[in-house]
């Protein structure tokens, strides 16, 4: 029997639809979900090794799915992200442990490129120089590519904690079994999220937090494409 709490759907997810669909939600309660989304971003920032990422993407989600139910938010939403404390928590370290499983032996390669190329370049210079250009080149392809998978595998982990009530190995695994059935439309949402990051990065940074919750939304919306908010429970009957 396929158990609710873990079922998705495949569906065409339109990258310019969610941000639209965002933007649109957003009226009305954009500077409650921008304080929100800052002071979360914020918070998380000063604590090491993502301990509080978790909690905070928790709260911040929380506060998404109450707009996404037409109802006010407040602030302190973001703060009972930290009723999933333990299996956020869990989620973010098991993620933080996977890339570092994966950069270590990478920093290990480029700097053994860099030091053949350095004793190679005694003789000939010029090899010193495309060993380090090779080495470092090969290093950013892989980084990239390894946090380019993790994103998109696990794009759904807090929003399932929190919608969903799973624990963090079976959030990770619905993750990702559902972002890669709807691989392209996560792929593209993705890119485009990033890309306005990118951008608003450009012009000193402060832009991005003004951003961030635009695009926060449109992977609230992506997520609530793939896992429709399920059925509550009916009252017994006198109560």
């Amino acid at each position: 029997m396929t158990d609710p709490q873990t079922t998705f759907q495949r569906v065409p997810i339109r990258p310019m639809d969610c941000l639209s669909e965002s933007w649109n939600l957003l009226a009305g309660q954009y500077w409650v979900f921008f304080a929100i989304c800052l002071v979360g971003m914020l918070i998380q920032s000063f604590v090491p090794m993502n301990i509080l990422t978790g909690p905070m993407l928790c709260g911040i989600f929380i506060a998404w799915f109450v707009m996404m139910r037409g109802e006010a938010i407040t602030f302190d939403m973001l703060f009972k992200g930290f009723d999933f404390f333990g299996q956020s928590l869990i989620a973010s370290l098991i993620l933080v442990a996977v890339v570092l499983v994966v950069m270590i032996p990478c920093y290990v390669l480029l700097f053994a490129g860099i030091a053949l190329g350095a004793a190679a370049g005694q003789e000939t210079p010029e090899i010193m120089g495309i060993a380090v250009l090779l080495s470092s080149s090969i290093f950013l392809l892989v980084i990239m590519t390894v946090m380019t998978v993790i994103m998109t595998l696990f794009i759904f982990v807090y929003q399932l904690i929190v919608d969903r009530k799973l624990k963090a190995i079976p959030a990770m695994k619905t993750s990702a079994a559902a972002a890669w059935a709807n691989l392209g439309g996560v792929l593209g949402l993705l890119g485009l999220t990033s890309l306005i990051a990118t951008i608003a990065s450009l012009f000193c940074i402060i832009p991005i937090f003004f951003v961030a919750p635009w695009c926060i939304g449109a992977i609230g919306i992506a997520y609530r494409r793939v896992f429709p908010e399920l059925p509550t429970e009916a009252p017994p009957l006198g109560d």
